[in-house]
């Protein structure tokens, strides 16, 4: 069965094999994506990879493919997360990291309180994960819950590498990938024509020094520069990104989501 979790009924929860079900919870962001992007593009996203990867599993299982050993249920999207990086841009909101740890591990530890033994953290900010490795292994720890991480974007798909326009190799956060993804969401949401580019002010090609990587400089969003050394918050050139393109990394971002679902399924219903 898939379901969202919030749609069910008291007496159609306890129905649920809890033990073997996965309960998924997407993980969002309030913050900015540049001149062109929504504040809420990471939460966007994690609802409509939600939307996709629900309808995937759907179709599969109608096709008579790959089985799912248990329920799968999907909480609703937290819109907030921890976005200090952005702060000092305008519309940004953020959680203190003891906040958010705090909001992650209540969340996990009332599922288990309902003997829910898996849970997916659905990470669709990246600056979500630091949080959510330390809350997977703390709960797993307390409570005996698996928490399992599982990222969105499929950043690193040759079918996704292949949409950025040729020169902009260094598109990252708010840029021509993300932007495109909300195009194909709801296009009216995004202004190319205000877009600027941006490049990191602290690292520079063939160099050791990144924003991530095995030598960094945990980024904030002033270190992302245009050419004329104004701070824009973002990686890459957004100005090539259209809704065309933007489908093509949600849908490869879908099926990645689907394929880790089921080897969790698999895995967790064995047991």
């Amino acid at each position: 069965m898939l379901k969202e979790y919030y749609k069910l009924s008291r007496l159609a929860m306890e129905k649920i094999d809890r033990e073997h079900a996965l309960v998924v919870v997407p993980l969002g962001s309030v913050e900015q994506h540049g001149n062109q992007a929504p504040l809420g593009t990471d939460t966007m996203i994690a609802d409509e990879t939600v939307t996709r990867t629900m309808d995937k599993l759907k179709a599969l299982a109608e096709a008579g493919g790959t089985e799912l050993k248990g329920d799968i249920l999907f909480f609703p999207t937290i819109p907030v997360g921890y976005s200090v990086e952005h702060r000092s841009f305008c519309g940004s909101v953020t959680f203190r990291p003891e906040t958010y740890y705090n909001v992650l591990y209540d969340i996990c530890a009332g599922l288990g309180g309902h003997s829910f033994k898996n849970i997916v953290l659905l990470i669709c900010h990246g600056g979500n994960r630091a949080t959510a490795e330390i809350v997977s292994r703390q709960i797993r720890r307390d409570l005996g819950v698996k928490v399992f991480l599982v990222a969105t974007g499929a950043f690193g798909s040759p079918r996704v590498k292949a949409t950025i326009t040729p020169g902009n190799e260094k598109d990252f956060h708010g840029g021509e990938m993300e932007t495109a993804m909300v195009m194909a969401i709801d296009a009216g949401l995004v202004d190319l024509e205000t877009s600027e580019a941006g490049h990191h002010a602290y690292s520079h090609p063939g160099g050791r020094l990144g924003f991530g990587g095995s030598v960094a400089l945990p980024w904030m969003g002033e270190d992302f520069i245009t050419e004329d050394g104004k701070p824009i918050g973002i990686g890459g050139d957004p100005s090539g990104a259209t809704a065309e393109k933007g489908e093509i990394i949600l849908d490869e971002s879908a099926n990645e989501v689907m394929a880790a679902l089921i080897e969790i399924s698999q895995i967790v219903g064995k047991e």
